[in-house]
């Protein structure tokens, strides 16, 4: 039998769901909102345990990669088939600080440290937690592609996104927990895109819903165009991306090969 040459075919879920403020809640809704007909299942970030109130300190609730939350997204990949990605707080050298932590359980077995913290908008996360290591840059393969993963305000560094593309994304991940506010779901639209034009690659966004937070959880194309999107309100979002619409966008604009610098 000659090899399958067709171009693979990823279904994706983005989950645009509130996480609450009780660890044993959240864990429970990952089998309650995991579909069982996608091949990558993503949950925005911090949803292990919300933040809370602007600068609680979260450290009470962190686990480590091998515990309760993390079990748990393991636990239902395996059995709904696919691979799932979300948020969570992890413990580190600095009790006082943990990490912001995506664990990937399913296809690939991995986890990503956010490296820049929110110390905008009025926000000091650095405060409350302990950024991760600039390098190496995390990509996974999920279902034949190379997954490259960030975490919210890390969209705002295009240096990482075109580290991650560098390594070989072809798909980047955001989970985030985007606060809501004057210009914000501008900012996030506009980014999302901009991450996908300049690198073209897909970017898949899953972001916690509103009032708090933006919502607007997206998947855009290499080339620009938004392929499906959610308002501000609780739902999931799906696509299906390919890679053969990833070559056919970087023939049509070559950006990555004309680089000069």
């Amino acid at each position: 039998m000659p090899p399958d040459t067709t171009p693979a075919r990823l279904r994706i879920a983005l989950v645009q769901h509130a996480s609450g403020l009780e660890p044993e809640a959240n864990r429970r809704l990952l089998a309650e909102l995991t579909p069982a007909d996608s091949d990558l299942v993503v949950f925005p970030e911090a949803f292990a345990r919300d933040f809370g109130e602007a600068g609680s300190d979260v450290s009470a609730y962190a686990e480590a990669v091998t515990g309760p939350f993390a079990t748990e997204v393991d636990r239902v990949a395996a059995e709904r088939r696919t691979t799932v990605v979300a948020g969570m707080f992890e413990t580190g050298p600095d009790p006082a600080r943990p990490y912001n932590t995506l664990v990937v359980r399913g296809a690939a077995t991995a986890s990503y440290r956010k490296v820049h913290l929110y110390d905008s908008f009025g926000y000091r996360e650095s405060d409350r937690l302990t950024p991760g290591p600039t390098s190496p840059v995390v990509v996974v393969t999920v279902g034949g592609f190379r997954v490259g993963l960030m975490t919210c305000y890390d969209l705002r560094f295009p240096e990482l996104a075109r580290a991650l593309v560098d390594a070989g994304a072809e798909l980047l991940l955001v989970p985030a927990a985007w606060v809501a506010g004057p210009r914000k779901v501008d900012h996030w639209r506009t980014l999302l895109r901009a991450r996908a034009i300049e690198n073209t690659v897909f970017v898949a966004a899953a972001g916690q819903p509103g009032p708090r937070y933006t919502g607007h959880s997206m998947v855009v194309d290499p080339l620009g165009d938004v392929l499906a999107e959610a308002g501000d309100e609780a739902t999931v979002v799906r696509a299906t991306v390919d890679l053969e619409t990833l070559t056919r966008a970087r023939a049509t604009n070559p950006s990555l090969a004309n680089r000069r610098l």
